[in-house]
């Protein structure tokens, strides 16, 4: 498990609009690049469902992640997306731990 993140957060997103989703997505990203311990994030959207979209994000610590979730830039480098935000689901995020790679 060499390399492997120890942390993927997912975010799910609603849009009929796949251009707006995608440049909130570059503008967010653009906004978090340089933070301590995030590895990378990507966007991908759902087979068969054109308006469903996930943003993952992957963090190399726990503690990572922590410090920047309850940092003071968090909500305004992820505003960008906010509006997309999947609210038909209990909770619009998932954090997981990694417990195994290969």
């Amino acid at each position: 498990m060499t390399g492997a993140p120890a942390v993927e957060v997912v975010l799910y997103h609603l849009s009929p609009s796949g251009e707006d989703v995608l440049a909130a997505y570059h503008e967010a990203s653009r906004r978090m690049a340089g933070t301590p311990g995030l590895l990378g994030n990507q966007l991908m959207s759902e087979v068969g469902r054109p308006d469903s979209y996930v943003v993952v994000s992957h963090w190399d610590a726990w503690e990572s992640f922590e410090t920047w979730e309850s940092g003071s830039e968090h909500k305004e480098q992820t505003a960008p997306l906010r509006a997309f935000r999947d609210t038909e689901r209990a909770r619009p995020f998932e954090i997981y731990r990694v417990l195994a790679a290969y």
